[in-house]
Formats: C-alpha cells, structure tokens, sequence
C-alpha cells in the first residue's frame, strides 16, 4: 500500500460554525496551509500531512479537518453514491480489523435522511473492500477507528476521511460545562474578534466578570500562552486512519509541548475571572487544571454589583473585559436581565476606564442598556441562536467623574414613565392605607407609548406588556419595554427578579388558561378576609382576577346563610370570598354551601388548594368539573345567589361546540335563573369590552347594571373593563 508522502499536497476541507469561515482561512495561512474558496460552514484548502496535522493540533476555530477523496457531481440517487463511494481505494484507508463510522451530510429527493445516507455510503465501502476480498468493518458509531465524512448538496458529494475524530472544539479540558456552555471554538473566534491576540502579544489582562465554567478565560490563556488546542487530547481520528504517520505526528507534538512549556513561563497577562455561582467557579477550576493553565487564571465569588478591579491590575496596560450573559431566551427572564446588562455597563466604566469591552449576546437590545456605543458588532452563531458580538470602548474617567461611575441617563420618555407610576403611588396610598388590599393595578398602558398592565401583588410585580400593533415599530416597542422594566424595580424599590414579564396578545378561546410555564412557584396574598394563591410565571392569567375585586366582596357581603353557585369558576376566589362572609364581620357566618363549576382540572384543583388555606369544609363546598351550560341544563339544585362570570369566547375541546358571550349570554342567564331560588340574585358579569344585555332578559327579569359600581380606584381609569348586572326574578319584586 502506498500512503501520501510528507510532501504531497492533499485536499482538505476545514468545517467551522457558519460566520467564522473567513477567519478560519486566516487562522489556517498562518499555520501554513493553502486555503482556497469558502463555502458555508467551510473552508477549502490543500497541505501536505504535516500540515493537515498541525491544522487539527492548532486551529482554534475549526471544527473537523477531512480529507478528501473524492468530489463528485450529480449524485442523485442511492444507486449513484453507493457507486461514488465504491470507487474509492478503501484498502489505503481503513486498516483491517478496524472499525467504521459514518457521519452523513445532506440530501437529495432520493436521499432524505442522513441515516440512510450513511448507509448507503457504507454499502459502497463494504463493496469496495469484498470486491478485493477483504473483510467487511464493523460498525461502531460511539469510537470508530475511522470516521468518514460525507457530504452531499445540491448533487455534489464529497466523500473523505475526518482526521479529527471528535469535532475539534472538544480540547479534552471541560467536562463541567454548567448550563448553555459556549463552545470553544467560538469562544476563541470572539477573542480574536475582539483583538485579544495583539492585547495578549503585549502583555495586557483579561477579565470575564461572568465567567462560569471560564472557556473564555482558558481559551484566551491559552492563546496568551502558546498553548496548542488540541494538545490535551488524547485520540485524533487520523490515529486510526491506515495512512497516519506516527513519526510525523510525534514530531508536531513535541513542537507544541515545547512551545507551550515555554508560552507558560513567559505570559505576562493575568486572567481573572468572577462568578457568584460556587458550582461555576468549581468547574472553572477544574476545567482549567486540565487544560494545563491553573496557575494563569485566578477565580474569585461575586456578582457585577461588587465588581471592581482585581488587585495587580493598576500598573498593567489597559485591557480586555470579555463576557457571554444570559440572553433572555424567554420573556419572563428579562426584568433581571435588563438590570444585569445596566449594571454591567456601570461596574465597567467605573472599574475599568481604558479598557476594551466585549460582549456576546443573543439579545442586542439588552445590550443597550450597557450604556456605551459598540463601534463593532459582529454577527454569529450560538448553536440555534442567532448573536451578535458587540466590541465597544470603555472611556476615560473624567477628573471630576465619581468613581462609581454613573448610571444611564434614562431617556425622556422613560422619565415620564417613571414619574407616571409615582403619580400614580401617590393617588392609590390613602385608598391603600385604608383598604388594606396588597393586589392591585398601579399602572394600564396610561401612556400610549409604554403599552403595559402593571399588577402589584405584595412585594412582587407582574408586567403584561400589550403587543404592539404592526405599525409599530417592532425594535421601538422593545427598547420601551427594556426602559420600563428597568424603571419599574427602580421606582418600586423591589429586586428585578421579583418583577415577571409576560406579553398579553389578542385571546381567543381558553388561550389564557394556557400554560406558559412550568415553575410551580406560587405564593399566598390576602385580599379581605381571604387567603388565597397566585401565580405569576406560569399562566397568563395570575389566578386572581384584580378588577373584579369589589365583585367578590359584593358577593361575600350578599352570601351568609345563602346557597351559592359559582359558574365559570376558574380558581373560585369569589368562593372564597362568599364561603367567609362579610369582610371583618368576625363571628358572621358566610354561605351556608357553594358548588363552583369548571371544565380545567388545573383550574379546579388550583380552587381546592384556595379552600384548604381558608379551613373550608369541602363538603359544604363543593367543586365541579363540567361544561357549565351542560351542567345547568340537567342539574336539579336551586342556589339563592350565583355568581356567573363567563370568558369572551371558548372553544375548549372538552366543551361542546363553542362559546361567544355576546351571542350565547342569553341562553346562560336563563338556565341560571332557573336554576335560582324566587327571591334569589344572580350576579352576571363578562368582559367583553363592547357587550350589550340582550333587550329580551330585561322584559323577563329584573336588572340592575351595577358596572360603574363595580370598579376600586386602582382600575377607576378604565370603566369599560367589565360589565356587571344584578339580575332577579320579578315576582321577588
């Protein structure tokens, strides 16, 4: 057999994450390669085996080296790359006895899954091999001796050997990688981005004041230090490929280990890193032990509160803070993380003046809210994520400058905000004072522009923040609604992490009883007399509907000794409410029993939970699931005061058909009046912005609209919320 000589240049393809191709071509011409055209996720290039060695020792930023054997046009077909395979010498590559994998890459019409294009890719090398009367390779896909490489796009297939095995970024030091690690290799490609190899060149220092499992740190270290990436590991794919050079490769490794032993001793730049997670910190240390860098880095516990300059650093050149936060992959996640990136921005030009900042985020929006322009933004890839490394300057501190730095001067508009919800503190202080109510609405998109339902629930606060409509800007409405959320703990004085955001579109159906989460994070509020749960992360709805707070204390103060039903129950707060009795009437007894009525069993179950914490006798008070339409047309009880408080609109797959308030409340109202002793009331209400009482009910029963009555200061602003009727029998006069 005869095998490439050292100086035989070989086709090489290099894969990299999509938007580091033409850095990668640059990092590769300085390991001395040839490269040639980029494709997406790629580079094209030719060495000789040294050099395609040294590619998978040294580069940063690649993902696998293969080389490749065969590049072909118009494959189609399984029968075409069965055949295109076969045509390759497999005896030159694979070495008998050795195992087999196959990483497949692609499709066609006639090949649409990547297992059986591996497959068949497979075929074709076993043909090869039984053609010449060689045995056929086991498969093994966890450690195959050889792994091929197959790729096939638009009919073009290239077919090769990977001579990296694992995919490069894996250096062999992390194995606590902590939650949504940045991969290695783009984490080198952001500190090159970043200029940090001409930083490290001259000695300057480094620090991610966000550290976690500290790649960023290890791979700057490493650079600084010569270390070669790949030195830590222990197996590369071409050790099991049939032409490998040992010679060669031991040649290139005592080169590296040479170069690092010496990078070691003469880097002159400190690292620091901080985190306040100890597990982090843990793994930072531990990843850097084997990465062969410990004694570069230095790790310290804290958040970017008490972030400030690492001792040593005075005399030191300006240089590098780099850091990956979270992003606010979900909506419930930002009220934090606005603070987090705002006070990132302070502790940095306060701590840090002169020096460069990089910050890699899935969200540019919040990176505004560091405060400081990014003269660079770079556009990449985190896994499915799309990014944006953003490179900005930190400025001189000014002589006069406090050196605490300052915080962003809020805009105009997030001024206005902030003073309208101290407007409205003060107008709701005496009405609180006296009510004693810890729920509340202090805010409902009072300026058009902050489009938002502000709910104080006790020392928590719930955001609903009313989609915007199409002609409105889309990266306006989410730089407002980041200055809202950084306003809102400010002027509340609360932590961001008790602050909750959701986004309230158009509802349709039981699309508010919807799962949004699953945090299982409720707590216990009062309001009156009751005890009751909320939740505020995981429904779009609380559990606790605010405005129709005096509602429920109308039917508390109409319930003690009354048989009540509760139609549309939801989480039977108005149950609560009217099973207790009058507010502080201590000694006054409320409903003598209650059935409330549901079809949600999450709902229902939510409901029991609220009665056990009132010390409800659950015989008296009952819970019922069905469609309530379904359950009043066949139930047989007669109740002296029901409350009915339907949704807009439903079409629940538990229920039958569909329901529409406007439509249907007619026929509701008069099965729950039959259901209604003579002298009895029903209380029916909706919130169907624009409902109007069907005229026929008024001719056959007694009503009382009671809708303006119905509203406490908090939501005196918007009458129309709700509407609310008193509804009797007319021979009860």
């Amino acid at each position: 057999m005869t095998f490439p000589q050292h100086d035989t240049s070989l086709d090489l393809l290099a894969t990299c994450p999509q938007g580091l191709e033409l850095l990668l071509s640059e990092e590769l011409t300085a390991l001395g390669a040839e490269p040639g055209k980029t494709t997406v996720g790629g580079v094209n290039l030719r060495a000789d085996l040294a050099g395609a060695y040294r590619a998978c020792l040294w580069s940063r930023l690649a993902n696998r080296v293969v080389l490749c054997l065969a590049r072909e046009e118009g494959i189609e077909t399984p029968e075409q790359l069965r055949s295109a395979v076969a045509a390759i010498d497999w005896s030159r590559h694979l070495s008998p006895g050795s195992t087999l994998a196959v990483d497949f890459h692609g499709r066609s019409e006639a090949i649409r899954h990547t297992r059986f294009g591996a497959q068949i890719a497979k075929d074709g090398v076993v043909d090869r091999l039984q053609a010449a009367g060689l045995a056929r390779p086991d498969i093994d896909l966890a450690a195959p001796d050889l792994r091929l490489y197959a790729h096939l796009h638009r009919g073009r297939l290239i077919i090769g050997v990977d001579l990296s095995g694992d995919s490069l970024h894996r250096r062999g030091y992390r194995r606590d990688v902590g939650h949504a690690p940045l991969k290695e290799n783009l984490a080198a490609a952001l500190l090159v981005r970043a200029g940090w190899p001409a930083l490290a060149r001259e000695g300057a220092p480094l620090v991610d004041p966000l550290c976690g499992a500290g790649t960023l740190l290890i791979e700057a270290a490493m650079m600084a230090a010569d270390v070669a990436p790949g030195l830590s590991r222990e197996r590369f794919g071409f050790h099991g490929w049939a032409g490998h050079d040992e010679t060669t490769w031991r040649e290139l490794k005592r080169e590296a280990e040479a170069r690092a032993n010496i990078g070691r001793k003469r880097c002159r730049s400190q690292f620091h890193g901080i985190d306040q997670s100890p597990a982090a910190l843990a793994a930072a240390k531990a990843n850097a032990m084997r990465a062969g860098i410990p004694a570069l880095i230095t790790l310290t516990g804290g958040g970017l509160a008490e972030l400030s300059r690492p001792e040593g650093l005075d005399s030191e050149p300006p240089g590098l803070v780099i850091t990956n936060p979270p992003y606010g992959e979900r909506l419930g996640e930002l009220p934090e993380l606005v603070g987090l990136y705002a006070r990132l921005g302070e502790r940095v030009r306060a701590t840090f003046p002169g020096w460069r900042l990089a910050v890699f985020t899935g969200n540019p929006d919040l990176g505004h809210r560091i405060g400081l322009r990014a003269h660079k933004q770079y556009a990449l890839r985190n896994g499915p994520l799309e990014a944006k490394l953003l490179l900005m300057a930190v400025p001189e501190l000014d002589a006069d400058a406090s050196p605490e730095g300052a915080a962003p001067r809020r805009s105009e508009g997030a001024q206005m905000f902030a003073n309208r919800l101290e407007k409205n503190r003060k107008r709701l202080k005496k009405w609180l004072k006296q009510s004693g109510e810890s729920c509340y609405r202090l805010y409902d998109a009072d300026m058009p522009e902050y489009a938002l339902a502000i709910d104080v629930y006790g020392d928590r606060v719930h955001v609903q923040e009313y989609a915007a409509p199409r002609t409105i800007d889309a990266g306006q409405a989410q730089k407002r609604l980041f200055e809202a959320l950084a306003v809102i703990p400010e002027v509340l004085e609360i932590d961001p992490t008790r602050v909750v955001v959701k986004r309230r579109e158009r509802q349709s159906g039981s699309a508010q009883y919807q799962k949004q989460g699953a945090s299982g994070e409720r707590f216990e509020v009062c309001e009156g007399r009751a005890r009751l749960w909320v939740n505020l992360r995981d429904y779009l709805d609380t559990g606790l509907f605010l405005d129709h707070r005096p509602v429920r204390r109308m039917l508390g103060e109409m319930a003690p000794g009354k048989r009540f039903l509760n139609l549309f129950c939801y989480t039977a707060t108005a149950t609560v409410q009217a099973a207790l009795g009058p507010r502080n009437a201590e000694g006054i007894a409320g409903a003598s029993d209650s059935v409330s009525v549901d079809l949600s069993n999450t709902y229902l179950e939510w409901a029991r939970d609220n009665f056990t914490l009132n010390g409800l006798d659950p015989s008296r008070h009952r819970v019922v699931r069905d469609d309530c339409l379904r359950w009043l047309q066949t139930a047989g009880d007669e109740f002296d005061l029901i409350f009915m408080d339907p949704p807009t609109f439903s079409n629940s797959k538990k229920m039958e058909g569909t329901l529409d308030v406007q439509r249907d409340h007619g026929r509701l109202v008069r099965l729950a009046m039959a259901r209604l002793a003579a002298d009895g009331t029903l209380v029916f209400s909706n919130n169907q912005r624009r409902f109007k009482l069907d005229d026929d009910l008024a001719e056959h029963f007694a009503v009382e609209e009671i809708s303006s009555k119905s509203f406490d200061p908090d939501f005196s602003r918007k009458p129309g919320l709700h509407h609310v009727f008193l509804i009797r029998h007319r021979e009860a006069g």
